[in-house]
C-alpha cells in the first residue's frame, strides 16, 4: 500500500496536484455501485450499498465539474482523491484508472468505477475480487459488483440505469436508485444489507463547493438502507426546494416561491418546519393574510412554533412590529 501511495504521488506530481495518504482497508468490505454523469444537466454521481457499516465514507467521490469514483472490493480510499485530482488536471477517467491501476502491487483485489466530466467511464474488477464480481461500462456510467449472490446482478445494474434514462421525469438520482435497487432485486450481496450512499455534485463548479454538492446522503446501519436512501433524497428535495422558494422570494419572483413551497410541503407533510418558514417568508413579503392559514396549521400541529415569532422578530427574521406578532400569535 505504501508503494502504492508512493508512485500514485509521483503520478499526480506530473500533474501539479497533491494528493491525500490512503485508509488503510484490507478486509473486503463493499458489495455493488454506480457512477454516472447526467447526459442533460452534466451533474455527476456516484451510490453503492454494502453489508458494511459506514460504506458512504470510504466507497463514494466526487467534485462538481471533475468526475465521481466509486472504489470497493479491498479498497484503496486514494484512487478516490487521486482519481478526481489526475482527471482535473485533463486525463479521462479510464486514462485516470489506468495510471492508477498501474502502480498498485494490489491491483487484482480492487474494484473501480470512473466517470469525468465528459461522460467517459472506466470499470476495473480485479482477478482476486470474490466471487461473483464483474462491471459494466455504458455511455456516461459503469457498475460494478463483488460478493453478489449471482452474475446477474451487475447488467440488471447496467439495465436498470439504462431504462431510467428513458424517462424524463427521472433524474440522477432517480436513475442511480434504480440500480440500487435493481442490484437488491437480482438478489445482491450474499451476505445481505446494511448501509447505502448517494454523492451528487453538479456538472460545472461554481467555486463554492458547498453550493454544488446537490445529495450527499448516507444510511449507516439500516435493514433496508436502499428504502431508506431513498426516503432521504425525497426529504433532501423538500428541503432543497424550501430553499429554492427563499431564494424566489429575495428576488420577489412570487409565483415561482410559492410553487416551490408548496411542493415542498407535499414532498414531506410530516415536516411541520417547512410551512413554518413558508409563512414567515409570506410576512416578510408584505403578505400576511396568506401567511396566517398556513400558522394556523402549523400551531395546530405543534403548538411551540407560537413561541417562535418574537424571537424572529428580535434578529429581524420578522417584522418587529407588534400588531403582526400578535395576529400571528392569535392563530
Amino acid at each position: 500500500m505504501r508503494r502504492l501511495l508512493i508512485s500514485a504521488l509521483i503520478g499526480v506530481a506530473a500533474f501539479g496536484v497533491v494528493a491525500a495518504p490512503p485508509i488503510q482497508a484490507k478486509r473486503p468490505v463493499h458489495t455493488f455501485s454506480i457512477v454516472a454523469r447526467d447526459p442533460v444537466t452534466g451533474d455527476l454521481g456516484v451510490a453503492v450499498q454494502s453489508h458494511w457499516f459506514n460504506v458512504g465514507a470510504m466507497v463514494i467521490h466526487a467534485e462538481p465539474g471533475v468526475g465521481a469514483v466509486a472504489t470497493q472490493s479491498v479498497p484503496d480510499p486514494a484512487y478516490g482523491p487521486l482519481g478526481l485530482q489526475m482527471m482535473k488536471a485533463g486525463k479521462s477517467a479510464p486514462d485516470a484508472l489506468k495510471a492508477l491501476l498501474a502502480v498498485d502491487l494490489e491491483a487484482a483485489v480492487r474494484q473501480v468505477g470512473m466517470v469525468d466530466a465528459q461522460g467517459r467511464a472506466a470499470s476495473h474488477t480485479g482477478d482476486l475480487d470474490i466471487p461473483e464480481a464483474g462491471g459494466i461500462v455504458g455511455e456516461g456510467f459503469a457498475v460494478q459488483a463483488n460478493m453478489m449472490g449471482k452474475r446477474t446482478v451487475w447488467p440488471a445494474m447496467a439495465k436498470a440505469y439504462r431504462d431510467a434514462l428513458k424517462d424524463p421525469k427521472l433524474d440522477l438520482a432517480d436513475r442511480l436508485l434504480a440500480a440500487l435497487r435493481a442490484a437488491q432485486e437480482e438478489g445482491g450481496d450474499f451476505r445481505g444489507m446494511q448501509s447505502a450512499a448517494i454523492l451528487i455534485v453538479k456538472g460545472r463548479s461554481s467555486g463554492q463547493p458547498w453550493n454544488d454538492k446537490l445529495f450527499d446522503l448516507r444510511v449507516e446501519d439500516n435493514a433496508d438502507p436502499i428504502t431508506e436512501l431513498a426516503r432521504l433524497v425525497k426529504l433532501q428535495r423538500a428541503y432543497s426546494l424550501m430553499n429554492l422558494g427563499d431564494a424566489f422570494v429575495a428576488k420577489n419572483q412570487w409565483k415561482e416561491a410559492l410553487e416551490a413551497y408548496s411542493v415542498a410541503a407535499q414532498l414531506a407533510p410530516h415536516i411541520v418546519e417547512l410551512p413554518y418558514w413558508h409563512a414567515v417568508a409570506l410576512v416578510n413579503g408584505g403578505r400576511v393574510a396568506e401567511a396566517l392559514p398556513i400558522f394556523k396549521e402549523v400551531f395546530r400541529r405543534e403548538p411551540k412554533w407560537r413561541d417562535a415569532g418574537r424571537r424572529l422578530a428580535k434578529v429581524k427574521q420578522l417584522p418587529n412590529d407588534e400588531a403582526i406578532l400578535k395576529l400571528i400569535e392569535a392563530q
